[in-house]
């Protein structure tokens, strides 16, 4: 047995093979390709991995013999996390952290409750970090069942993570934000209302933000990233994703009205928020905070968004604040018609100003004098 350990660490504990450091991150992979990107010494690499299983899983296998070998020197915790630090914040490149996030779902879900603080601080330090990679789409669905396993298990872990995700939530990225939603949908699934109050400040103004948007990522670049989130893992996920839901898969491309459309608007994919009862619940019963949020960004939608899509399920979710509480929706409203007529007074000043301002510097230009703009004055009174 000790040759056996012996061999199988040989083969198996390498140093991967990498791109070359000028190579950018994602030239390496082509997010359309379902074949996956072999090692090049796999041919004898398979062998020892299908042996490694069948020692494992044969009945002959002496178990407590076996403890004496497959020990810590053998399957270390804490290189996976070194792998994870590495990547995060120095390279940004390795071929196996998708694999790596499948192990750790598996060992995620087992883990005892209460949960040890050794297992929070992995979760703080390495697993909230891997959203800030730009290769994440590679390994996303791992990653948002890790991060969805910790919440599920420790409730109070839902204000850690969802504040985590707002850390390095994309800016300029749509693609990335309708994955980061729809990771937030899965957290806040699990999420109760004490942890939800904790943080439903920042989150809603994010949402406010992403409910603004007028992302609509093209068709070939969506249907990647809706791909490598759709790639079969051992993994389990808690439920099927939307796109399983209405049997994707991993179809030809299709046209983007199909197939994509519901997964490339992020503003379409925020409102998709209200669609699950929980998070409509806890939305409910905190709409005294979260409406004078969304508000402006709900109005502004139902008004002139150019999507159809979008401009009817603000309706949707419009009719739900006002059916719920008239009043507050009233006042809401109110306060948008006058921050809206002040706002178009300001804009009107503006342009006055501007207007004059090139006026005087036709006159000037046609008597050839310099322009000149008085300094503003200060209209507070001295003191003492």
């Amino acid at each position: 047995m000790q040759e056996i350990v012996r061999m199988i660490s040989i083969n198996l504990f390498r140093t991967l093979s990498t791109q070359p450091r000028e190579n950018k991150v994602l030239e390496a992979f082509d997010l359309e390709e379902e074949e996956p990107l072999m090692d090049p010494a796999w041919p004898h690499l398979q062998v020892v991995y299908e042996f490694l299983l069948r020692f494992v899983a044969s009945p002959e296998t002496d178990a407590k013999l076996a403890k004496r070998y497959i020990d810590h020197a053998f399957v270390l915790r804490k290189a996976i996390n070194n792998i994870f630090y590495r990547f995060i914040f120095e390279t940004e490149k390795h071929n196996g952290i998708a694999e790596l996030l499948e192990i750790l779902g598996s060992i995620i879900n087992g883990f005892a409750l209460p949960l040890k603080e050794e297992h929070k601080l992995f979760l703080v330090r390495a697993l909230i970090p891997l959203h800030k990679p730009k290769c994440i789409p590679m390994y996303h669905q791992q990653l948002s069942y890790c991060i969805t396993q910790f919440v599920e298990k420790d409730c109070k872990l839902a204000d850690t993570v969802i504040r985590g995700l707002l850390k390095y939530w994309p800016i300029t990225n749509s693609s990335k934000e309708v994955m980061f939603l729809g990771e937030l949908e899965e957290v806040l699934e699990a999420t109760q209302p004490p942890e939800f109050q904790r943080c439903m400040v920042p989150l809603f103004r994010q949402i406010a933000r992403c409910l603004s948007s007028s992302h609509f990522q093209e068709a070939r670049l969506a249907r990647a990233w809706a791909t490598a989130e759709m790639t079969p893992r051992s993994a389990p996920r808690r439920s099927p994703s939307p796109q399983q839901k209405n049997g994707d898969g991993l179809a030809p491309l299709v046209p983007l009205d199909a197939t994509v459309r519901d997964f490339t608007d992020v503003a379409e994919r925020a409102l998709f928020l209200w669609n699950n009862d929980h998070i409509e619940n806890l939305i409910k019963q905190n709409r005294k905070v979260i409406l004078p949020i969304i508000f402006p960004a709900l109005e502004k939608n139902a008004r002139k968004h150019w999507n159809q899509a979008v401009q009817s399920l603000t309706l949707n979710v419009r009719k739900i604040f006002s059916d719920v509480d008239p009043e507050l929706f009233e006042e809401c409203l109110l306060k948008f018609q006058e921050d809206e007529a002040q706002e178009e007074e300001t804009k009107m000043k503006r342009e006055a100003t501007w207007k004059r301002l090139e006026e005087i510097a036709a006159m000037k230009a046609a008597s050839n004098e310099p322009v000149l703009v008085p300094l503003r004055t200060s209209t507070k009174t001295p003191s003492g």
